[in-house]
C-alpha cells in the first residue's frame, strides 16, 4: 500500500468520525428536545371544546326552542328569562314586534352561545381526561354528572343569590322549572359527549416503508 492510499484511508476515516460526532450531538439535542406530542395538549383541547360548546349550546337551545312552542310560550322564552339577570323584570316582556325586543333577543342569543362556548372547554378537558379514549357510555354518564353540577353550581349557588342582590328579583328560578334547567345543562352535556370524537388530539405520524 503507497503513502498516497494510507493518506486516502486516514482522510476518510477522519470524514466518518466527523459524521458520526455529528450523529451523535444530533441524538442527544433530539433526546433533549421534549415531544409535546407525548404529553397532554391542554391547549388543543381548549381550543376544540370552545367550537364544540357553540355546537353543544346551540343544540340546547334549538331543545328548548321546540319545546316552548309545545308548551305555549314565546320561543325565545329562555332567552328572555336569562336576560333577566341584566335587564330584570322588563325581559320577559321582549319581543321582536316590540321597539328593539328582536335585537336584543340575538345579542341574548350570541350572550348565550358564548357562555356555551366557555363551558364546551371545561367539558372537553375533563373528557379528555376521564374517557378519552372509552366508550361512549362512559362519556355520557361523565357529562351527565358534569352538566348537573354546573346546573346546581350556577343555579343554588350563585343566581340563588346574586340575581336578587343585584337585580331586586329572582326570576331565573321562578320562570325556569328545575327541570326545564336540568334538561337544558343536560342536552348540552350530551351533544359534548356526542361531538367528543370530532375534537380528540391525534398526534401526526410520518409513514416509513
Amino acid at each position: 500500500m503507497t503513502e498516497q492510499d494510507l493518506a486516502a484511508i486516514q482522510r476518510e476515516l477522519a470524514e466518518l468520525r466527523s459524521r458520526v460526532a455529528e450523529l451523535e450531538e444530533e441524538e442527544i439535542a433530539a433526546e433533549s428536545t421534549p415531544d409535546w406530542t407525548s404529553g397532554y395538549y391542554l391547549t388543543y383541547y381548549a381550543t376544540t371544546g370552545f367550537f364544540l360548546g357553540m355546537i353543544g349550546a346551540v343544540a340546547s337551545l334549538l331543545l328548548n326552542v321546540v319545546g316552548s312552542l309545545l308548551m305555549g310560550q314565546h320561543p325565545l322564552q329562555l332567552i328572555r328569562v336569562y336576560l333577566t339577570f341584566g335587564m330584570g323584570e322588563q325581559a320577559l316582556q321582549l319581543d321582536v314586534n316590540r321597539g328593539d325586543g328582536g335585537i336584543i333577543l340575538i345579542i341574548g342569543c350570541c350572550l348565550y352561545v358564548a357562555t356555551g362556548m366557555l363551558l364546551g372547554i371545561l367539558f372537553q378537558v375533563v373528557l379528555s381526561r376521564m374517557a378519552d379514549a372509552d366508550a361512549l357510555v362512559k362519556r355520557l354518564l361523565i357529562a351527565s354528572i358534569l352538566s348537573l353540577a354546573v346546573w346546581l353550581v350556577n343555579y343554588y349557588f350563585l343566581i340563588s343569590w346574586i340575581q336578587p342582590l343585584l337585580f331586586g328579583g329572582n326570576w331565573i328560578l321562578t320562570q325556569i322549572p328545575w327541570w326545564v334547567g336540568a334538561l337544558t345543562h343536560l342536552s348540552f352535556g350530551w351533544t359534548m359527549a356526542l361531538l367528543y370524537p370530532l375534537g380528540r388530539f391525534e398526534p401526526y405520524r410520518v409513514q416509513t416503508e
